[in-house]
């Protein structure tokens, strides 16, 4: 521990004799300084022992010492070293009278005790003690690289924590506790995450000090631009010198292992990418191979295909066209780590995706593919449900006024397949696709196939194309009808709507069954189509469910 002034007056060479201030001599000494002046608070930091001789100062008069020890004690001066033999065989009373009053001590120093002695008595108590913190902080260190080698991350924050006197918890990408220690520091560590997060948005390194029931600092972990993880630390004051190695120590390590991880975590995506490229090349027994323990798992049970996109970007949705027209598969050339810049979609949903995953005992497989991310996800597991989760936020989020968002993040599309095992995975891809067309076109975050194969395909006719076709469709019927020569259109649609029943439709429309006759022969003339053409059929009905969804 640093000096105090109790270890000084015990100090047996320096023979220093308590006159005023005996209860406050615990205070620790920053520093012993020499100074005659009247007035020498410019010059003093706070925690120093100032040594005087009074040689420029009235000691003896009570107002003056009053205000000199009252300026002292505010500029946190720890106590006064006064020098007898000097200038005075003895302190003034006036000083003694004004210490006692301020409460700040008051050392009296005989004169065989030179103030140099007493600046060395405090530079070797600082020097030992500084020396016992670097000790004791290499010692600190070697225990937890100990513990991260041979336990991980858990060992190390057990082997913190007990360092600290206090609790240590280890956040993940997305905020959520990955490990605490002891046991109960994971519910105090849980409610910080909206701490983590707002950490997790300034550039890496970064900290900062949260307080509450205990004290508490956070440091994010990861040298790139976003970081990677958080490490918290909690404990009942500030940290003093060994301790704050203990921390420092704490994040190289944990920062080594996220570093290492990542690298790995490149290795896994490529793998990734070798292993569903065979699958959607039908090569299911070599994705096994190939998957080995680090996907098998994955491949054994019903899996989900999931494909987002980027739409923040003209070039994301050229890309996307381009999939959907040649079919195109993920390239194992362009799977990388997803980048952590802001503002970054896919970067956002492969963290949500890969942390709910790894917060179940999940296998996920994520393929970052340009503007699109492929995810192969356990049909029903965390990952598919933590997917649409996030879809539903930025459904919310896409309601708040744009100048009340925290800021442009880009927006996503997904669309996600029917359950599929290996041999049908390609099948689950294109659905996937198809999903996520339609949810371009809708602008819905997410669409799920299943959805499209239960509802109606009249949605799917809001669509500027269709509308287009069935407008160049029926334009010249509905020219005819404005000229008040017939009602064409209206006996189309109860026409077709009976299935060429003309008894039927003509009841309908309470004309004569001649007369419907007459206004079908007059439709064939104006279109110089055949009604008698199952196709010509089908698209007059589709044009005119599509202008009548569109009140047109």
């Amino acid at each position: 521990m640093p000096p105090t002034l109790a270890s000084l007056v015990h100090h047996s060479a320096l023979k220093l004799t308590v006159r005023a201030g005996e209860d406050r001599l615990d205070v620790p000494v920053r520093w012993a300084h020499v100074s005659e002046l009247a007035d020498p608070v410019p010059y003093m930091e706070g925690g120093e022992l100032l040594l005087i001789t009074a040689l420029k100062l009235d000691a003896d008069d009570p107002e003056v010492m009053r205000r000199y020890v009252k300026r002292l004690a505010g500029a946190g001066v720890v106590g006064i070293g006064f020098a007898v033999g000097v200038n005075y065989d003895e302190i003034p009373k006036a000083l003694v009278d004004a210490a006692g009053e301020e409460g700040l001590p008051l050392l009296e120093v005989p004169r065989r005790t030179p103030f140099l002695a007493i600046s060395k008595a405090v530079s070797a108590a600082i020097a030992a003690d500084q020396y016992r913190a670097v000790t004791a902080g290499f010692a600190a260190q070697r225990e937890l690289t100990k513990q991260a080698l041979n336990d991980g991350p858990e060992g190390l924050l057990t082997a913190l924590a007990g360092q600290l006197d206090g609790w240590a918890a280890l956040y993940d990408a997305s905020g959520s506790v990955v490990a605490a220690a002891p046991d109960w520091a994971g519910r105090r560590a849980a409610r910080l995450t909206p701490d983590v997060e707002r950490l997790r948005e300034r550039p890496a390194p970064a900290s900062s000090v949260v307080g509450g029931e205990d004290r508490v600092e956070l440091h994010s972990l990861g040298t790139g631009r976003r970081p990677r993880a958080a490490l918290a630390v909690g404990t009942a004051g500030a940290l003093g010198t060994a301790e704050r190695y203990a921390v420092h120590s704490a994040i190289a390590l944990l920062t080594l292992t996220t570093e290492r991880s990542r690298s790995l975590h490149a290795a896994e995506q490529r793998i990734g990418a070798a292993v569903l490229g065979m699958l959607l090349a039908g090569e299911s027994d070599h994705a096994r191979a190939v998957a080995g323990d680090l996907y098998g798992e994955l491949l054994d049970a019903p899996f989900r295909l999931i494909i987002a996109e980027s739409v923040s970007a003209s070039a994301g949705r050229a890309h996307a066209d381009g999939h959907a027209r040649s079919g195109a598969v993920p390239s194992k050339k362009t799977a990388a780590v997803v980048p952590d810049a802001k503002g970054d979609p896919l970067g956002g949903l492969a963290e949500v995706v890969e942390s709910a995953a790894v917060r179940s005992g999940e296998s996920v497989l994520v393929v970052p593919d340009g503007e699109r991310l492929v995810v192969l996800a356990v049909d029903g597991g965390a990952a598919v449900a933590a997917c649409g989760d996030h879809a539903a936020g930025l459904e919310s989020a896409r309601a708040v006024p744009r100048e009340q968002s925290a800021g442009d993040e880009g927006e996503l599309v997904v669309g996600l397949s029917a359950p599929a095992g290996p041999i049908a995975a390609r099948a689950a891809y294109k659905q996937a696709e198809q999903a996520l067309s339609v949810a371009r076109r809708r602008g819905r975050f997410l669409v799920e196939h299943e959805e499209l194969a239960a509802g109606s395909v009249l949605p799917l006719l809001a669509d500027d194309a269709v509308r287009a076709f069935a407008d160049g469709l029926l334009r010249a019927l509905h020219e005819h009808d404005a000229t008040g020569r017939g009602d064409l259109v209206a006996s189309l649609r109860a026409w077709l709507s009976r299935h060429g029943q003309w008894d039927a439709a003509a009841a309908d429309l309470g004309v004569h069954r001649h007369t419907l006759r007459y206004r079908m022969r007059r439709v064939e003339e104006i279109l110089g189509r055949s009604l008698d053409d199952p196709d010509v059929r089908m698209e007059l009905w589709l044009a005119l469910k599509t202008t009548a969804a569109t009140g047109e």
